[in-house]
């Protein structure tokens, strides 16, 4: 391997024929990513057309590539991989060098077509290398905090997509996704425990225990989703039913939690195919009795 953790890159002291990529397959590969991996609710819903599905699927598919370096990159081995990772997203996002992953290959399309800031995808990076240092969170402002540089940075790519460019809706946007990362943190209490890591805030536990502080994760997750009634009045019609999914799956994984009794450190729940049949109905009745408000000037 030279110079990358992914694929062979070839240097002119080879004196063979450079490696190309062609974005067919490199969409299907994010495809793959996404039915392999995403499990409580639609990354993309088949309400939007197929250029937004195929954006949405491609920033999903850089997630989960970020995400599974700092998770499942061999012992010892994540830091160096992730640094790789941000050299050749740094050098995507600065047009300084084509991209080789099939992930990035695609990527920069939608980078280019919706011309996205470079921030949120280096935000990702950088919680996933404080990952590798920091597995427990003392207080919600800790929390919180590390959630702004792994959960927020998704929302706003989303809002990218789809034209919106508002500071409002930014910050709506972040309070949900922040819901939805605080949702997932609660559901996976005992997955993380495997991995040596618990983001449920110390500072909870101590004072009542794991059961508690679970239960105290679902209550800051359940406020914060709220937001995203408002946020959905902000956006045209396809995002609306888009965010009304997230929201919706959000308090759907809430409702599985304390139907358990917030036991999470001994069961994981999940999301029945019912209720998510369910979800998507309601999401689509929602989203169409819903109107934009006239005064949101920076949406297309």
């Amino acid at each position: 391997m030279r110079g990358s953790p992914y694929s062979e890159r070839v240097t002119p002291d080879d004196q063979a024929a450079p490696v190309t990529l062609n974005l067919e397959a490199a969409d299907a590969y994010c495809r793959i990513l996404t039915r392999r991996h995403y499990e409580n609710f639609s990354v993309a819903s088949r309400f939007v057309n197929a250029s937004t599905r195929r954006d949405l699927t491609r920033i999903y598919a850089y997630c989960r590539t970020t995400d599974d370096l700092g998770d499942e990159s061999p012992d010892g081995s994540a830091l160096v991989r992730l640094d790789a990772w941000r050299n050749e997203v740094q050098a995507l996002l600065n047009c300084t060098m084509p991209p080789v992953h099939p992930v990035l290959f695609a990527l920069q399309q939608t980078v280019a077509n919706h011309a996205m800031p470079a921030q949120p995808f280096l935000d990702l990076i950088s919680a996933n290398v404080q990952d590798q240092y920091v597995t427990r969170y003392r207080t919600w402002d800790e929390l919180i905090g590390y959630c702004r540089l792994s959960a927020t940075p998704v929302g706003r790519m989303v809002l990218r997509v789809f034209g919106v460019n508002d500071a409002e809706a930014e910050s709506l946007s972040d309070d949900v996704c922040i819901g939805l990362q605080l949702a997932n943190h609660a559901q996976d209490v005992s997955r993380d425990a495997v991995a040596g890591r618990r983001y449920l805030v110390e500072s909870d536990v101590a004072a009542g225990g794991i059961d508690d502080a679970t239960q105290a994760m679902v209550k800051h997750a359940r406020m914060l989703l709220a937001s995203g009634t408002a946020l959905e009045h902000y956006v045209p019609r396809p995002l609306r039913l888009q965010l009304a999914l997230y929201r919706m799956g959000g308090l759907a994984i809430c409702d599985a939690i304390e139907a358990i009794g917030y036991r999470t450190e001994h069961e994981r729940p999940s999301v029945s195919a019912p209720t998510k049949v369910s979800l998507v109905v309601r999401a689509a009745l929602g989203s169409f009795a819903r109107s934009r408000p006239a005064s949101m000037t920076n949406i297309r």
